[in-house]
């Protein structure tokens, strides 16, 4: 049986109150009583209760993760369990516990949105200590919530406003970097299949491919930009979409999409690399698995989400840091089959 408050205290020597102190890191307390304390904590394996600790210190040690996708797209999309899975390694080496907030579309008429009653039943009760937030809109409302109620947060992805605190990859010159390569290969009529343009990853990617062009001295034809939705139907469809205007390669904004586009592809009988090259965004484990095998932009997606962890971990830390930090990871394109190089 663990021991309790009282007896640990008796066995350090000290009071109750002193216990409780070094336990919610309260000042006023000698460092080798501390020390004394700590050391009975180890040996007696005392756990402190978690609701009377977080009453104390006003933490709770629970960080949210909010992804306001569909379900369904978090368990289609390779993407999300390696940013997951850099989220929760995080936590647990902070001593962090781990809440995932998903999205549902569906609602009862009348009823409050999934993202309202999350504000309402959670954020606004200060159950969480601060939230990381990823693969968001635009004008997601999780934003303004979150600045109007001060809850401290951290955005997996780039977003511009003053008081926003991000970790982001280089989606410009990541989507940049693939249609230069395209362009080495000979290619002049490279389409692209976006991600959702609400969303600023998707136009920054766009952005990159524009970039591409424009140095090149290609003039951007609106009709090889098609919009997709980072899915693998989307990019079926993107690609079936742009097959009239004759593309010569396909640079798509994710690797799903990509496997979609080549999925379009093969349904109209043409070959990959042989008729069109066809490059991808992310590396997910997948890309390396299709056939031909994906070229791609490699983006650190579990260091994404390890470092936009330890970024809010210690702003919760540093309440008094009013600095804003954004944090920019490199990316790094991987060449495989489908761009149409000989990879041994």
């Amino acid at each position: 049986m663990p021991p309790t408050l009282e007896e640990v205290a008796k066995l350090a020597g000290v009071s109750r109150s002193t216990v409780s102190r070094v336990i919610n890191q309260q000042p006023n307390v000698r460092p080798e009583v501390r020390e004394r304390v700590w050391e009975v904590i180890r040996q007696t394996g005392y756990q402190p209760h978690a609701a009377a600790r977080s009453l104390a210190t006003r933490r709770t040690r629970v960080i949210g993760l909010v992804i306001p996708q569909a379900v369904t797209t978090l368990f289609t999309d390779p993407y999300f369990p390696i940013f997951m899975r850099g989220v929760a390694d995080a936590c647990n080496a902070h001593n962090y516990h781990l809440m995932l907030s998903l999205f549902s579309h569906r609602r009862a008429q009348g009823a409050p949105t999934s993202q309202d009653a999350l504000y309402q039943q959670i954020l606004r009760s200060r159950y969480l200590d601060g939230v990381v937030v990823s693969s968001a809109t635009l004008d997601d409302p999780v934003f303004h919530h979150l600045l109007e109620d001060g809850v401290p947060f951290v955005i997996a992805g780039r977003y511009p406003h003053e008081r926003a605190n991000y970790v982001d990859v280089d989606n410009v010159v990541g989507a940049r970097m693939a249609v230069e390569h395209l362009l080495r290969l000979g290619h002049e009529r490279i389409a692209t299949i976006t991600g959702p343009l609400n969303m600023f990853a998707a136009q920054d990617r766009l952005e990159g491919y524009r970039q591409a062009l424009t140095a090149r001295g290609i003039p951007i034809d609106e009709h090889l930009i098609v919009e997709g939705d980072f899915t693998e139907q989307g990019g079926q469809a993107a690609m079936k979409r742009l097959l009239p205007y004759r593309p010569t390669a396909v640079f798509a904004a994710s690797d799903m999409m990509a496997i979609g586009a080549l999925k379009a592809l093969r349904e109209d009988g043409l070959r990959v690399p042989e008729d069109i090259a066809l490059v991808g965004f992310d590396d997910v484990p997948l890309a390396s698995m299709v056939d031909p095998a994906l070229t791609t932009v490699r983006q650190p997606i579990e260091q994404l989400g390890s470092m936009a962890v330890e970024l809010l971990i210690s702003l919760l830390e540093n309440p008094q840091r009013e600095t804003v930090h954004r944090v920019v990871l490199p990316t790094e394109l991987v060449i495989r089959a489908s761009c149409g190089v000989r990879v041994r």
